[in-house]
This record gives C-alpha cells, sequence and structure tokens, in this order.
C-alpha cells in the first residue's frame, strides 16, 4: 500500500495487535499464528499490527520480525486487511528493521519507544526522521513511555516525512493530545494506544482521535467490534453495558500483576482453542485459576 492508502485503511475501523504465537521451545508457531490471523481477518478490522506490542515485540528477535509479517500477510491473503509491522529499538536497529519488514510485505510500520534511555526532542526527531526515510511505506509513531513527541517536534517530522502518516498515542495525556490533532489536523491519521484501549476510547474520540487498536479483538472480535460500532453510533448505553459487563472485570484481571496486559490477551486466545502457547519471559502467564476466571468472562463470546 502507498503511506496515502494506509493512512486511509487505519481510519476505515477498528484496529487490532494480534498475538504471536510460540511452541513449546518458545519459537515461532507459524501455523497456529496464521490460524489466528485467518479467523480476525473475516472480522471488521481493516489493519492488524504484526509483531507489535501485544505482540511480543520487545522479546523477538530483529530477524523474526519481517517472518511474522511474511506469514501475517500469507494469513491475510485476499482479505481487506492490511498488516502494520511493529518496528524499534535504537535507530541503527530500526532503520535496518523497517527496510526487512518493508522487503517482507508490510503495508506499513509502527514505530514503537526505543530501547531504555530518554532522549530529547532534537534526538527523537532524527530517529524518527531516519527511520521515515528509509522506507517507501507508511510510518505511524507510537506516543508514550520514554518517546514522547511534542507537537513542535510532530509538526518538522509531518514537514520532512511525507510517507509520516500516523500518531498513535499511549500516554493518557488528553491535553497534549488534544493539542495535536488541534494543530496537526487532518496531516496524521490518530489512532488511541492505552492499555485496553475501549475503557478510554470515548475521551479519545472527543479529542479529535479517528480510531483505537483493540487488544481483546484477539480473542472476542466479535464483541469488540460490537463495542466499536455502538461507540460510532453514539449509543452510550450500550457501551456502559458492555464496559460493566466485560471490559471491567477484565480490566480488574489484568491488574492483578505486571505484564497481564500481554499475558491476559494471550490466555484469551489459547482459550477460543488456538495453540498460541506461553509468554516469553520476562513475562509471565496467568495462573490456571485466572484463566478459568477469563474463560467465564468470555462466556457466550466462545467461538
Amino acid at each position: 500500500m502507498t503511506p496515502e492508502e494506509i493512512k486511509a485503511a487505519l481510519g476505515a475501523g477498528l484496529l487490532s495487535f494480534p498475538v504471536t504465537h510460540f511452541d513449546d521451545e518458545g519459537e515461532f508457531k507459524q501455523d497456529s499464528y496464521q490460524r489466528h490471523i485467518e479467523w480476525l481477518s473475516g472480522f471488521e478490522a481493516p489493519v492488524l499490527f504484526a509483531a507489535g506490542g501485544t505482540g511480543e515485540f520487545f522479546s523477538l528477535s530483529p530477524d523474526e520480525v519481517p517472518t511474522i509479517v511474511k506469514s501475517a500477510k500469507e494469513a491475510a491473503g485476499n482479505s481487506n486487511t492490511a498488516i502494520v509491522s511493529g518496528c524499534g529499538f535504537g535507530t541503527r536497529v530500526g532503520v535496518e528493521m523497517a527496510k526487512a519488514v518493508e522487503k517482507a510485505g508490510a503495508d506499513g510500520i509502527l514505530l514503537l519507544p526505543h530501547y531504555l534511555i530518554d532522549a530529547p526532542q532534537e534526538g527523537l526527531y532524527q530517529h524518527v526522521k531516519k527511520i521515515c526515510q528509509s522506507v517507501g511505506i507508511g510510518v505511524m509513531v507510537y506516543n508514550r513511555d520514554n518517546s514522547v513527541l511534542q507537537v513542535d517536534t510532530l509538526k518538522r517530522l509531518c514537514d520532512e516525512c511525507p510517507n509520516l502518516i500516523g500518531f498513535k498515542d499511549g500516554t493518557g495525556d488528553i491535553g497534549l493530545v488534544r493539542q495535536v490533532t488541534a494543530t496537526v489536523g487532518d496531516r496524521l491519521m490518530y489512532l488511541g494506544g492505552m492499555p485496553t484501549a475501549e475503557l478510554f476510547a470515548e475521551a479519545y474520540l472527543g479529542a479529535g482521535f479517528t480510531t483505537y487498536s483493540s487488544a481483546v479483538f484477539n480473542f472476542v472480535p466479535g464483541l469488540a467490534v460490537e463495542f466499536y460500532k455502538e461507540l460510532r453510533a453514539g449509543n452510550r448505553a450500550r457501551c456502559e453495558e458492555i464496559l460493566r459487563d466485560f471490559f471491567y472485570p477484565f480490566m480488574a484481571l489484568r491488574a492483578r500483576r505486571k505484564g497481564y496486559a500481554v499475558a491476559a490477551i494471550k490466555a484469551g486466545v489459547r482459550l477460543q482453542g488456538f495453540d498460541a502457547g506461553k509468554v516469553r519471559p520476562p513475562l509471565d502467564d496467568l495462573t490456571a485459576e485466572e484463566e478459568q476466571m477469563l474463560l467465564k468472562l468470555i462466556g457466550n463470546h466462545k467461538r
């Protein structure tokens, strides 16, 4: 896809990040992963992000990412689902990875926060610019943790990098994101990226964001799509019902241990019958008791 085509796809509906499947030895399990992608592609998600945060990007080696992207592209097949790849680490590794996933067929790149250290705005500007200029596909930046672009930096990047097409926020700083949307306007597509984004979706849409990425789409895609549609239709009563019945109890389960924002999603995928395997260290899986709690929460959304 061209940058403008992936920008349009990002704004066309709900987005999600498939988990990365591993076998008993912790190696990428292509067959199970592709079956999961095929299932998700049957629902109304115009873009799936391969090897993203929920896909345990932080635990993948750089040479695994293009393989996962290629597998996702093959599984999506002739569907209308585009595949965006995670990309990150330091600038040199990020440039190499960006080129590799473009070659593997990625329709775009989500640039995740760089590794470990804080950086000044000029350093972030150079980092994003070099990665954008290394590829021809569209690039989205993910504003969170140690990689928070201020408005002036983002404006400079928009001027310098025509293929910078998206801004995803995971800071929860509504004041900042509203300043971004008011200043940059429709130059970028805006994506909500808080953990369990449905909990914040109403506030982000009110701040000028177009859509968000749903982690629970991994295992309850029908419910995730329903919530998104009701939200966009302004059906507040139904949204509150879904929040009370599913998302708030899921939030409580997710909050029981660090890392469950990913581990609980992967458990849900396993409970839906996909052999997704365990999370890689440094994460840890849900307990057997917690998996039963999640199974009860899935309820009649079991496939």
